[in-house]
């Protein structure tokens, strides 16, 4: 929908087919956190990996992706609670402070308002003296992810983007002139075809969904807490993100309900109540504040994931791309594609784009299983580091 937004205004025919409705899945089923970092790689990390000129090009796309997802927020006047208060990120044990300074200190290198709090300011901010110190990104915030979706469905239609739901696309083929998207209910025919699909994506084209492994997470919302909570419980009304490889990670929505996800391993996120008892034992540890909450609404939305968590952009065929792989930053980071992908639909050349364009390739289905592997041995490290700090801590 981004991708639409910026080609409809630079004048562009744009047709946008959904296969169910806006927002279906975990575009509108996720706990709605704007972090315009990376997960697992740190920027050195990313100029290494991708080397000039590709590394800078998308060290700025995801940096400034945070300010994009306002701008169009506040451009479009989209009624989706967002809130730009910023991303504050914690250390949970006091081994993690140096790693919590670099990661400051290299979004401050890229010309970033950041701030790096001591762990009297963290728990004056989060309410918890469970933390070891953090780091404020003042551009990042949280929204309603289903109102965004929808917001930007309506900018594009404002915009002169046709958008058609139900619309589930069975199959590109090429034509004489461009290529033919097929539907049950119809075609379009269309000289440049932009694929995102994500976590969702079917056998429309071949061995496209073995370009990432799927991975569910449930997202949980707590009862309203009182206006005294509030005022004591992130008062100023950040997104929060601990330090664990098996993050710890809440924010509010506009009701006033702490809004948390967990991704699902095991009894985790598929038991229910097993779940809510354990989100409760963990918030209330760190938060006695709250008490015994109550966790009345939960959901449920897949993401794509990528071994380095950042986002493919591959050429199909000529005329054809698949913008895949998201791995939790959809938010932001899909929203900072979306002109990328229409530069490339304008013709911009591969050398010009902010993103490379690959080949398409094979992910190991069964090999890096996050859930199964990754998860308990995340948990692990995360629960090693406490013991050598000498931390107890309920099971996360």
């Amino acid at each position: 929908m981004s991708t639409a937004i910026h080609l409809a205004r630079s004048g562009r025919d744009v047709v946008l087919l959904e296969a169910e409705e806006i927002g279906h899945g975990g575009s509108g089923r996720n706990a709605g956190h704007c972090t315009p970092t990376f997960i697992m790689l740190e920027p050195g990390d990313v100029k290494k990996k991708y080397g000039d000129p590709w590394g800078e090009r998308i060290l700025r796309l995801q940096a400034d992706a945070a300010q994009l997802v306002f701008s169009l927020i506040n451009r479009y006047d989209m009624d989706c609670e967002g809130q730009q208060n910023g991303y504050l990120q914690v250390a949970h044990t006091p081994a993690m402070e140096p790693t919590i300074r670099a990661r400051c200190e290299s979004y401050a290198d890229l010309g970033k308002d950041v701030k790096l709090l001591g762990r009297d300011e963290v728990a004056a901010m989060t309410g918890s003296d469970k933390y070891f110190g953090g780091w404020l990104h003042p551009e990042g915030g949280h929204l309603n992810p289903l109102g965004y979706a929808r917001g930007l469905a309506r900018a594009a239609i404002s915009e002169g983007a046709r958008l058609h739901t139900r619309s589930r696309v069975t199959g590109i083929e090429g034509q004489t002139s461009g290529w033919r998207v097929k539907t049950a209910h119809g075609s379009v025919s269309a000289d440049k075809v932009v694929i995102g699909t994500g976590a969702y994506t079917d056998d429309f084209w071949p061995r496209l969904k073995k370009s990432f492994v799927n991975l569910t997470v449930a997202c949980f919302a707590s009862e309203p807490l009182s206006g005294n909570v509030r005022q004591q419980v992130l008062p100023g009304n950040h997104h929060l993100v601990d330090t664990r490889k098996d993050p710890c990670l809440y924010k509010y929505n506009k009701e006033g309900r702490l809004v948390t996800s967990v991704f699902v391993e095991s009894r985790r996120g598929r038991d229910g109540d097993y779940t809510k008892r354990l989100l409760s034992e963990r918030m209330k540890w760190l938060h006695p504040q709250v008490g015994d909450l109550d966790w009345p609404y939960h959901w449920f939305g897949d993401l794509d994931m990528q071994p380095d968590t950042f986002p493919r952009l591959f050429e199909l065929a000529p005329g054809v791309v698949a913008s895949i792989g998201y791995s939790g930053r959809g938010v932001p980071t899909a929203t900072a594609m979306g002109p990328v992908l229409a530069d490339w639909a304008c013709g911009v050349a591969a050398e010009d784009l902010s993103v490379p364009l690959q080949k398409p390739r094979t992910v190991p289905q069964g090999g890096w299983i996050v859930p199964r592997i990754l998860l308990p041995l995340y948990r692990r490290h995360d629960r090693k580091l406490a013991r050598r700090a000498g931390l107890e801590a309920p099971a996360f």
